[in-house]
């Protein structure tokens, strides 16, 4: 497998910065936790900016642990919001003016984001708001798996060992530990995603995105 590069320009002498989106706790690891571990793995200076807008109580402390195991020193940029779960339509305004906000904070070459297709109104509205808040940015949309049958069909896909998936289902549950008792936050539900995955691309496994826009 070879190093993980992404297609875009950074300026000489400075690093790649990459911007994780998540409309809730759990949602960025569980999307594209793997990608961001090979970029900590394999990115010299990389930093991260981490978003995530519906984080409260003990999924607030949550959240903070999967950014040090995901993340670590990489993560420059950390924020949370305590926005109301499956309430992100009616809280539109408030939202975007939040993501300006992080825009003006954090400055990505890179941004990972929620699938515009998504059948999770939340995870949507976090989606569009990306693509109205950077406009001129390199923006990969994350699945992620769920009871309403959304998956569709990406066409980007960064491959995973089978070390390094073990090592993202392992951080999942050892972050998210509320979340062991639902019966799909299971090993074999990231795990069989991610060989599906990656059978469509010819590697042992991957996480997959959907690039809506490609400038070369």
């Amino acid at each position: 497998m070879s190093a993980l590069r992404l297609p875009v320009e950074i300026p000489e002498g400075r690093p790649l910065r990459v911007l994780a989106l998540g409309a809730h706790a759990d949602d960025i690891e569980i999307g594209c936790g793997g990608t961001l571990l090979r970029l900590v793995e394999e990115v010299p200076g990389l930093e991260i900016g981490w978003a995530v807008f519906s984080a409260r109580g003990e999924r607030r402390f949550e959240a903070e642990r999967a950014v040090e195991l995901f993340a670590g020193a990489a993560a420059t940029h950390v924020e949370f919001h305590d926005f109301d779960d499956s309430y992100f339509p009616a809280a539109f305004a408030e939202l975007k003016d939040a993501l300006f906000a992080l825009r003006a904070r954090f400055v990505p070459d890179v941004v990972l984001t929620h699938a515009r297709d998504d059948a999770h109104q939340d995870h949507r509205t976090i989606a569009e708001l990306t693509w109205n808040t950077w406009r001129d940015h390199l923006v990969m949309e994350y699945e992620i798996p769920k009871w309403d049958g959304d998956l569709g069909r990406p066409n980007c896909y960064v491959p995973l060992s089978e070390t390094l998936l073990d090592r993202k289902i392992e951080l999942l549950h050892k972050a998210f530990v509320s979340q062991a008792s639902k019966r799909w936050f299971a090993p074999s539900t990231f795990r069989g995603l991610a060989h599906l995955r990656g059978v469509e691309c010819n590697e042992v496994a991957a996480e997959a995105f959907t690039f809506r826009k490609l400038v070369l």
